[in-house]
């Protein structure tokens, strides 16, 4: 039941700080706070308590499952393994963030807005947990209507037209989605008599070739643009430009972690042909995700829009290691998930900050903070560092692992991708430049980062340096997820003549 307890704090959580709003409107926030912190603290227990299975056999932690609609096969199943674990974890600590940044920033409709963050994480916790396809997509909608009013209310001057360009890039692609869920019940249930959308059984589903590309690549389609990969990343900086400090957290932080979990979770277990088909082509995504976002974010005068294209490059690192197909690779797609939420979740932050103090986001009318802001420049160059792959930082270990795992299977792909990061030394300092160092060209005075401030972004320091220097826990905790997705193998036949080839993962054509 604790698996469900998460989703039902969440939920209730945000009813009880809208309904509170009417009395004592600051109560809102102490709701939300509370409730996140709950979350918290199970979901760590969890971890402790799980900590023998490391070493063990065992995929899954806790499963839940009752029926919900069984006249169409619908059951509510929730189930927790390392991966989700790790991702829940996440979830609700930068929940915590979301709610401590936006204690001052957000002073109209307090309830209504902390309802729509406690239910657009109730929806990705729900992606987490789900095992029940037709709850997966329920939980995907979920989170794309709250995270539109963020956007669309909260938002800055351009906001309507930001989550409007939000709304209709996941929806379309999320109906794709649907089409293919609705396509492999249909198929499993001609199968076997057994009209079911629970995932442990869809994956022995038998389809054709060509079926199963066509119903991949509805999953294929949600998860890239979730991601977001070029060319379907357009929305992104839109949103993240526009969207308030605790919205562009969230986005970065955990909403493109969706689109993640959806590679690894659905389109390699339930196609994996044609996911072997397709890997080529994918990791060319990813390439190209990696070199051309590097290129826009170093291009960008607005802070905001610059952190958001270094999204779209370090999103290009996850979409190559998932179809690199081996253990290394996926080894970096988790610390890359992990350690993006919290790195670019910190510049989000900062340049949050820094809108409040001199309400423009434009670079060209910063510079020299340094003097005025010791401590605020101090916590920037290392998340900037962060962001770049320094050695010792999260990240660094993230895209080592990548693309030490792209090496074994293409290593043309693995040195363009390597260029990447040299683009990301060039953005990222250009950020420490133009906005701390560099001459002083207007005369903000702005005031250092504030004790709030200050407990939200040490933490973030912490973790960053902790995952840099002990990322084992990391990939202990989500070894016997991703280990299977790496290892199995499959078999696929093409007829050439009367020639039969087997192909492996990792083997591409």
């Amino acid at each position: 039941m604790i698996l469900l307890t998460f989703i039902i704090i969440l939920m209730a959580g945000g009813l009880m700080a809208w309904i509170a709003e009417r009395w004592v409107p600051s109560l809102s926030r102490w709701i939300s706070l509370t409730a996140f912190v709950i979350n918290l603290v199970m979901a760590l227990w969890i971890w402790v308590q799980s900590n023998g299975l490391v070493h063990s056999e065992s995929v899954w932690i806790s499963k839940f499952s009752v029926a919900w609609i069984p006249s169409f096969g619908i059951n509510f199943s929730l189930a927790l393994d390392g991966l989700s674990l790790l991702l829940l974890v996440l979830t609700f600590f930068l929940g915590i963030l979301s709610v401590a940044i936006s204690w001052n920033e957000i002073q109209y409709r307090i309830g209504f807005f902390h309802f729509n963050i406690l239910w657009v994480l109730a929806g990705i916790t729900g992606v987490f947990l789900t095992t029940d396809l037709f709850l997966f997509y329920f939980f995907w909608e979920v989170m794309l209507v709250p995270m539109y009013f963020l956007i669309g209310i909260w938002g800055h001057e351009n906001r309507r037209y930001a989550a409007y360009k939000f709304f209709i890039f996941t929806q379309a692609s999320g109906l794709l989605m649907l089409l293919a869920i609705v396509g492999l019940y249909f198929i499993h249930g001609n199968q076997t008599g057994v009209y079911t959308f629970d995932y442990f059984q869809l994956l022995d589903t038998k389809m054709s070739p060509g079926v199963e590309r066509w119903l991949m690549l509805g999953f294929f389609a949600a998860f890239i643009v979730k991601l977001p990969v070029v060319p379907f990343h357009s929305w992104l900086p839109d949103a993240h430009s526009q969207a308030p400090t605790a919205g562009s957290l969230i986005l970065a932080g955990l909403l493109l972690k969706t689109g993640a979990y959806g590679l690894i979770r659905f389109v390699l277990p339930l196609f994996p042909v044609a996911s072997a088909e397709l890997a080529p082509w994918a990791m060319l995504l990813g390439v190209v995700g990696i070199i051309y976002g590097a290129f826009l974010a170093f291009s960008q005068t607005d802070l905001k829009r610059l952190v958001a294209y270094t999204s779209v490059s370090h999103m290009g690192f996850v979409i190559l290691g998932v179809f690199a197909f081996n253990e290394l690779a996926m080894q970096g797609v988790v610390m890359q998930m992990i350690t993006h939420g919290i790195s670019t979740g910190a510049l989000f932050i900062l340049a949050g900050s820094i809108y409040e103090r001199i309400h423009t986001r434009e670079i060209t009318n910063m510079g020299g903070f340094w003097k005025q802001v010791p401590f605020m420049g101090t916590i920037a160059l290392i998340f900037v560092l962060a962001s770049l792959g320094l050695p010792g930082l999260g990240n660094f270990v993230a895209e080592f692992l990548t693309l030490i795992g792209t090496w074994q299977v293409n290593k043309v792909y693995t040195l363009v991708a390597t260029l990447g990061i040299v683009a990301a030394t060039a953005y990222s300092l250009r950020i420490m430049q133009k906005v701390f160092l560099g001459k002083e060209i207007s005369h903000h005075a702005i005031l250092d980062l504030s004790m709030r401030e200050k407990f939200i972004l040490v933490p973030l320091v912490v973790v960053i340096i902790g995952l840099g220097l002990f990322p084992q826990v990391v990939i202990d905790a989500a070894k016997r997820t991703f280990a299977p997705a790496a290892e199995v193998s499959y078999t696929k036949q093409v007829v050439n003549g009367n020639n039969v080839q087997t192909i492996k993962k990792g083997e591409h054509e």
